[in-house]
């Protein structure tokens, strides 16, 4: 399995989709075959480090490493960042931004399906993050952001909406970042004001929807 994980980075990065030293270092460090379901009859487990999207459950997915990779590339996720992980379901992008934040960065991880709240807080928890207090897992409605640690400095939503969310970008800090699937393309906003926005869309993607 790790020959099959070093592939992958290399080829993410051969292929420009990582770029960034310590998102690179956080792919490696963090496993993705420890954040699927450990079914000894299904395929996947076996095909957790290839390219591809798998199911976890509940019409819900891992998403494809190749669009994690761009998310976390243009989110820019730093050390000592408090980051908002929406729809955090099997908890594999929660613990690669809880890597990449660090002990003086934070991630509030919220799920609102409660059997994959638990699976993804029990996956997340393989790595001593839930006990150290690196993430904090919530189950509860992410389309509406959890207004009591905001502001943050990153939102990443990993499930597609119907159109921006706003009630996510007023809980963002000045110069904070929120990438976002709406429909077939993800979204990055950047908050420059209050009320002013620099925003680009990269088009092309597949999401499961946002519940």
């Amino acid at each position: 399995m790790e020959h099959i994980t070093k592939r992958l980075i290399d080829e993410l990065v051969e292929g420009g989709w990582l770029k960034t030293p310590e998102i690179i270092n956080a792919f490696k460090k963090i496993k993705r075959k420890d954040f699927i379901p450990e079914d000894a009859k299904s395929a996947s487990w076996r095909m957790a480090e290839l390219n591809q999207a798998l199911p976890i459950g509940f019409g819900q997915t891992i998403s494809q490493p190749l669009t994690v990779a761009f998310m976390l590339e243009i989110l820019q996720p730093k050390r000592g960042d408090k980051i908002l992980d929406v729809g955090a379901g099997s908890g594999w992008t929660s613990a690669l931004l809880a890597e990449i934040a660090g002990k003086k960065g934070g991630v509030i991880a919220i799920e609102i399906i409660p059997e994959l709240f638990e699976f993804g807080k029990n996956n997340t928890g393989k790595y001593g993050f839930v006990k150290k207090g690196t993430v904090e897992f919530i189950l509860g409605n992410g389309a509406k952001g959890y207004e009591k640690e905001a502001p943050y400095d990153k939102i990443l939503v990993s499930a597609s909406a119907k159109r921006p969310p706003e009630i996510l970008k007023k809980q963002l800090k000045i110069n904070g970042r929120l990438v976002c699937p709406v429909e077939n393309s993800i979204w990055l906003f950047i908050k420059k004001s209050k009320n002013e926005f620099e925003q680009k869309e990269y088009k092309g993607f597949v999401f499961v929807p946002l519940v």
